[in-house]
């Protein structure tokens, strides 16, 4: 077996793994079905090109979420962002189907994560690496590339955002 196929096997079993995991974090930032599954996309060739610069200095989940950030940063500076997806031109899969199935039950559905996901990305994202992907606060101070105080800090804003807006809503039904 070839360098190339092992790169592709240990890429396919990463794309069973985390790939809803990536495409999820993708979606909480973009908010766009189409744009999180060309950010999903990106995000796995980028492994395959770079799967043997991962030095084990973190979790492979913590990498990937990395990248998928990054990424997604990457896309909104893009002067590309404003194109026409070809997904809107092509039919759904069952598959395409369950995955935003999946994504409406776990974000839309849930008031609290309807909640986060109103919050500006810094306080959002946050609170979806620790809450959704559950990583600790120095996996996602490695993941934003800032400090833990700052995680806490931004962490602490959001819970306070998200106290408000409920605090809102329930003096708005009274």
């Amino acid at each position: 077996m070839s360098d190339s196929d092992d790169k592709k096997t240990v890429l396919h079993e990463l794309m069973t793994a985390y790939g809803k995991e990536v495409w999820n974090f993708a979606y909480s930032l973009t908010r766009k079905w189409d744009v999180a599954d060309d950010i999903t996309q990106d995000v796995f060739v980028k492994v395959f090109k770079n799967l043997d610069t991962f030095r084990s200095d973190s979790s492979i989940k913590t990498w990937l979420l990395t990248i998928t950030r990054n990424t997604v940063i990457d896309h909104q500076r893009s002067a590309f962002i404003r194109r026409v997806s070809l997904t809107d031109w092509s039919l759904d899969t069952g598959q395409r189907r369950s995955v935003e199935d999946d994504v409406i039950e776990q974000y839309a559905v849930n008031d609290l994560w309807k909640q986060v996901m109103k919050l500006p990305v810094k306080s959002r994202e946050v609170l979806i690496l620790y809450a959704h992907h559950q990583l600790s606060l120095k996996e996602i101070a490695d993941v934003l590339g800032v400090t833990e105080g700052t995680v806490k800090s931004r962490m602490f804003h959001a819970r306070r955002k998200i106290a408000k807006m409920k605090e809102r809503n329930g003096h708005g039904t009274e």
